[in-house]
């Protein structure tokens, strides 16, 4: 699985049908199946011609592509951190997915009906912002209420505990969200982990525009990227209504239809690149005659790390790993065309697993 992203936004923004759209699209996908694990969960393949290479190249019986799971989490409205509209169900959603996909609405439409009456794209981020403020408020101070009991032990650590999440506390209650607070040693990163809070999210903002607008920025995507610019935090411009006319069309059909619009790629595609980046992911490759599997890694993780991925026992028992560079492959045709010009490297455990490696594990349990 290459992450989980939950997909957020008020009322009336396009979310649920860029949630259908992109889990449509990934329904055609020869190799991956869509499933759907609740009405609101989605599965679905990430686009890589690079498979499709090494597919060409060794026949697999097999083929696993890497794939994201999609959360439609809804009820998210004013209040909703009091309970208002679904309530504490979208929270309890929010809490295990590693990225935000916040949709905000960037197009007028006098028949749609906008929940605070006008597009104003600012302030409907800080609606939600503001939501997950809060209840990560109410965690924080269940927290130092356990923390106050426990450290009437006398017991140091304790006490110090308890100041972080006074000092979160503190943060929170000035209208900051959570993945903004400096941790200051090992301690206190694991107590803030610990903590899950649901503004310490990775965001992404998808501005959904009007079709006709698809290609150019109106000043609503202007302000989203204003607001994106000072969080650090990745934007997609995307059209709902372009996105459910694409999941309907089959695959060689979307590259005419996309390119008849000015656009390069889906509103999926852009929306998992940017995905990707922002959680700083990097795909790596097992290929052979059997299988040839497509694997998520944290970008920075070292070959033992990346064989743990695919087996714990790989990494415990890791001797050395067998690289090739994608490019490489691609461009001469073969493993043996790759050997033959000494350009398959022996790495050991310090070595670094870049994006597009194609990886033989040696290991020894």
């Amino acid at each position: 699985m290459g992450f989980t992203c939950g997909i957020v936004g008020l009322p009336n923004v396009g979310k649920s049908t860029l949630f259908n759209a992109i889990t449509a699209a990934g329904a055609e996908a020869a190799n991956y199946p869509f499933c759907t694990i609740d009405p609101n969960v989605g599965v679905v393949t990430v686009p890589d011609p690079r498979i499709d290479r090494l597919v060409a190249i060794y026949k697999p019986s097999k083929i696993v592509p890497t794939a994201i799971e999609f959360l439609d989490i809804a009820g998210l409205v004013k209040g909703a951190s009091k309970g208002e509209g679904l309530g504490n169900q979208f929270l309890s959603h929010i809490r295990n997915v590693d990225a935000i996909a916040h949709v905000v609405r960037c197009f007028d439409d006098p028949n749609v009906v906008h929940v605070d009456g006008s597009v104003n794209p600012k302030r409907d981020i800080e609606v939600i912002e503001t939501e997950l403020i809060l209840k990560d408020l109410d965690t924080v101070e269940k927290k130092i209420a356990d923390a106050e009991k426990r450290s009437r032990s006398g017991d140091k650590k304790i006490k110090l505990e308890s100041e972080f999440y006074g000092r979160v506390q503190q943060h929170l209650l000035g209208g900051r969200l959570a993945r903004y607070i400096a941790v200051q040693n090992d301690d206190e990163k694991f107590w803030f982990l610990d903590l899950h809070l649901l503004s310490s999210k990775p965001v992404m903002y998808v501005c959904n525009v009007h079709e006709k607008e698809i290609t150019s920025e109106n000043e609503y995507v202007k302000q989203v990227r204003e607001v994106a610019a000072r969080e650090s935090a990745k934007v997609a411009v995307i059209s709902a209504a372009v996105e459910a006319e694409v999941s309907e069309l089959h695959d060689d059909e979307r590259a005419h239809f996309l390119e008849g619009l000015g656009l390069n790629e889906s509103g999926l595609n852009q929306v998992i690149r940017e995905g990707y980046d922002l959680l700083h992911l990097i795909t790596f490759f097992t290929a052979g005659p059997k299988e040839v599997h497509a694997w998520t890694a944290q970008k920075g993780s070292t070959a033992p790390e990346a064989a743990g991925i695919i087996h714990t026992d790989f990494e415990k028992g890791f001797i050395r790993a067998e690289i090739m560079k994608f490019t490489d492959l691609d461009r001469l045709g073969s493993e043996a065309a790759v050997k033959e010009n000494g350009l398959l490297d022996v790495e050991g455990r310090e070595y670094v697993v870049e994006d597009g490696d194609v990886v033989f594990f040696r290991f020894n349990v």
